[in-house]
């Protein structure tokens, strides 16, 4: 059966190289703590604030 797990990160100006290597470890723990078979699918989506500016990124991973 595929589960999705939905994971977020707000970024700020100049540490965003570090935040998104955050959000890799805290994605690779996941799937290493949880004992995933399979990566089915790995989409991120930027969320943006009312000026169009990105402050934010969504990671889904789908997995078996």
């Amino acid at each position: 059966m595929v589960k999705v797990k939905t994971f977020a990160c707000p970024l700020k100006v100049f540490f965003v190289k570090q935040q998104l290597e955050e959000l890799d470890q805290r994605v690779n723990d996941f799937i290493a703590r949880s004992e995933v078979k399979r990566v089915v699918s790995v989409s991120d989506t930027c969320t943006t604030d009312d000026t169009g500016a990105t402050i934010g990124l969504i990671r889904v991973v789908a997995y078996e």
